[in-house]
């Protein structure tokens, strides 16, 4: 999402207005990352974990928020696993960072307690929509088991890739 799109998401002054700009791309016919696509991104994303020297859990989730791939590297937290499928649920849900969605859940913001819908939604980084070139939504990724900072830069790592398939 653009600067001005994330900026917008902290105007929101109703839940009506918060689902029109959700569905930015949700109506759009498209298809969802493929297991091919999936594969490359979880390389991408353990070599870019090496890289920070973190043992992470990485989930690719499509449109519909199942599991496409999944990979917990030697020695990742235990709990991880299940936060870094939930960030990628947020995230291809509402077709944003989950670290965006946290924003708007805090105390008084437009989406308080949002977390708790879903089946439990993670509202914190590492948590990215996968976007096609042209636009549209096709999944996401979720990625937990490190700080937020590198949780963010190994699933941006991906997302970047994906870009480009």
């Amino acid at each position: 999402l653009s600067s001005g799109a994330v900026q917008r998401w902290f105007t929101l002054t109703s839940f009506q207005e918060f689902d029109r700009f959700c569905k930015f791309n949700m109506t759009t016919a498209a298809s969802s990352v493929s297991r091919v696509a999936a594969e490359k991104l979880l390389q991408v994303a353990v070599a870019k974990s090496k890289e920070v020297d973190a043992k992470m859990n990485i989930s690719i989730v499509d449109l519909g928020a199942n599991l496409v791939a999944f990979i917990r590297m030697d020695g990742a937290i235990l709990g991880s696993i299940d936060v870094s499928l939930k960030k990628a649920k947020t995230a291809v849900y509402f077709g944003m960072d989950s670290e965006d969605i946290g924003g708007l859940s805090v105390p008084g913001g437009a989406l308080y307690n949002i977390e708790h819908s879903n089946g439990g939604l993670i509202t914190f980084g590492g948590g990215m929509p996968l976007i096609t070139r042209d636009g549209a939504l096709a999944g996401a990724i979720g990625v937990s088991g490190s700080s937020v900072e590198n949780d963010k830069i190994v699933a941006m790592a991906a997302q970047q890739l994906f870009k480009t398939l």
